[in-house]
């Protein structure tokens, strides 16, 4: 009989946790005599946030202060790198100190490293949030930078210009403190009180949890000994998406490595998140350890992690958006069903061990290691089930026409396709008779007024059960002809997108387009026939904020793709 718990493995890794020594303060008369620049990150350009910065400056030159330099570019798509880039550029400007803003939503952890950067090259900084999103800019400045001078005012979409202009009176002095102060009230104004991780990871990588159970030996015979107790710290700690999980043991860890030839250290996505720590082949097999996931899983996965990381996903933003979207994996190819993936009756429900397990596993890694915690570290407004596990396959024995993976590559080959989006959209007909009729139903519920389509033309997910498909493919349907009749269809008249949901992006020959495409061109559209028969099929929209579906094949460390499970086996 065992006479102590076994260690557990912090899931969340190692933390880096840098303090940075912030610029060296100013003094009123350096304000007056040098430049002030002003970094809108595009936020203020809607609603009434523009008087922001007009706010300032009113009372910047009530004190003499009236050289601004001001610059507008979106963080939007660019990674660390490329946002530590912009700031030395502007950092070119040679400012005497910088106002940056708005740190509401999306945009507020780039816009952060780029307040971070400044302060680096030696800018006194100001970077003033709002709801939601000053929470989740706290958690980054905490990981990243340790302190920071971050302004938070309470403004929304719906407030006034008197109510803008308030809020920077209210922190007015807030403001001039952060750039001019003492080093006491320079430092009062770049504490932060941060919910969350107060203790960083171990350095030996374990959890203290153990430590903290008063062991019976009459309770270490029981299955599952502790997990009660081991759950309430997982939870406490905010470690974990609050199910219960599999303890990650350096045993079940090992055990996870069966099918993984990959080296534990390899990097698969660098610097997301709050913490901006990069992810590797480790944090992955700890996470499926959590999640209950078999040790074959670990190519798809890993493939998975892969496809994210692609720049064109757009990760950076993607794990702390308000979007309800979770991140799809949806998988094509024999090694689908070879480790147990499913694509048939209820595929996206419960009951598939691997479809649930596997998809779980990368939203864990999002929770533990980027630390997208929500309430204390994410945007989500709502969430959605999607943020638990979000994972299916291609049914051969249904498809109706080549598979994702036969149209990028063979029949032999397993691919991952990723895309961040919303949970699945019924789409119900029962008394259409062929597919033309059937397919103008599938067509009007690609987007609605309320989707990111409808301002930001992206891919889709037409999920086509087998009744359905049959119907479309017997009526004379390829997958290109449904493709395009949802391209020319899937419309939105311009005055009923115009002024209201988002901000749009669209391609620059979008501009006079009427009415308003919400894919850029057919090849926007994928088409699955998956599920069980009947008259209840699916679409799966987008977020697309600058985030493209990725298809990568299940490959093999020299990238070769595999034909089989086995090939992984160590």
């Amino acid at each position: 009989m065992p006479t102590k718990l076994n260690p557990l493995i912090d899931p969340r890794g190692r933390q880096a946790r840098p303090v940075i020594t912030l610029a060296p303060r100013v003094s009123l008369d350096d304000l007056k005599n040098g430049k002030v620049l002003f970094y809108n990150n595009t936020k203020l350009s809607f609603c009434n946030y523009g008087e922001v910065f007009v706010r300032i400056k009113e009372r910047f030159r009530e004190l003499g202060v009236a050289n601004f330099i001001d610059y507008r570019e979106t963080v939007r798509g660019k990674d660390t790198q490329k946002l530590e880039a912009y700031a030395a550029m502007l950092a070119k400007e040679r400012p005497t100190a910088a106002i940056v803003a708005l740190g509401d939503m999306g945009t507020s952890p780039a816009t952060c490293i780029v307040t971070i950067a400044l302060e680096k090259l030696g800018i006194p900084s100001v970077y003033v949030t709002a709801p939601p999103g000053g929470d989740l800019v706290e958690g980054v400045a905490v990981y990243r930078a340790g302190n920071l001078c971050l302004c938070k005012i309470d403004i929304y979409q719906a407030s006034t210009v008197e109510e803008v202009r308030g809020e920077i009176d209210k922190k007015w002095g807030f403001i001039m403190d952060s750039l001019t102060g003492t080093p006491e009230k320079v430092a009062a104004a770049a504490h932060i009180d941060f919910k969350m991780d107060l203790v960083p990871p171990a350095e030996d990588g374990l959890l203290p949890v153990t430590g903290r159970i008063e062991v019976d030996d009459e309770r270490l015979a029981e299955p599952g000994c502790y997990m009660e107790e081991v759950m309430d710290y997982l939870n406490a700690e905010h470690i974990g998406d609050g199910l219960p999980v599999i303890p990650p043991t350096p045993s079940r860890l090992e055990r996870m490595y069966a099918y993984c030839p990959f080296a534990p250290e390899e990097v698969l996505w660098r610097e997301v998140g709050p913490t901006g720590k990069d992810v590797n082949v480790r944090d992955v097999a700890v996470a499926a350890v959590m999640a209950g996931c078999k040790p074959q899983a670990m190519p798809v996965l890993v493939a998975a992690f892969k496809a994210l990381a692609d720049p064109r996903y757009n990760l950076l933003q993607s794990v702390t958006t308000s979007h309800p979207g979770g991140n799809l994996v949806l998988v094509s190819g024999p090694i689908a069903q070879e480790i147990g993936l499913s694509g048939k009756q209820g595929c996206m429900g419960p009951g598939y061990p691997a479809n649930a397990t596997l998809g779980r596993a990368v939203n864990l890694v999002i929770l533990d290691v980027c630390r997208s915690v929500p309430g204390v570290c994410d945007l989500d407004c709502l969430a959605s089930q999607a943020e638990f596990t979000y994972c299916f396959a291609e049914e051969p024995s249904l498809a109706q026409w080549p598979m994702i993976n036969e149209e990028r590559y063979d029949a032999q080959t397993t691919t991952v396709y990723v895309l961040k989006a919303e949970p699945q959209h019924d789409i119900i007909d029962f008394l259409s008779l062929n597919g033309h009729d059937l397919l103008d139903t599938l067509t009007d519920c690609c987007t609605t007024l309320g989707t990111n389509n409808a301002y930001i033309p992206g891919p889709l997910v037409l999920a086509l059960t087998p009744d359905h498909g049959m119907m479309l493919k017997n009526s004379g349907y390829t997958k290109d002809m449904i493709r395009e009749h949802i391209h020319l269809r899937a419309v939105h008249d311009v005055p009923m997108v115009n002024g209201r949901g988002l901000v749009p992006v669209r391609p620059p020959e979008f501009a006079d387009k009427h009415p308003m495409p919400v894919t850029r061109s057919p090849k926007d559209v994928e088409v699955v026939v998956v599920g069980g028969r009947g008259g209840h099929s699916g679409v799966i929209l987008p977020w697309a904020l600058h985030s493209e579906g990725i298809v990568l094949p299940v490959a093999l460390p020299d990238g070769t793709p595999a034909r089989s499970i086995g090939q992984f086996r160590r």
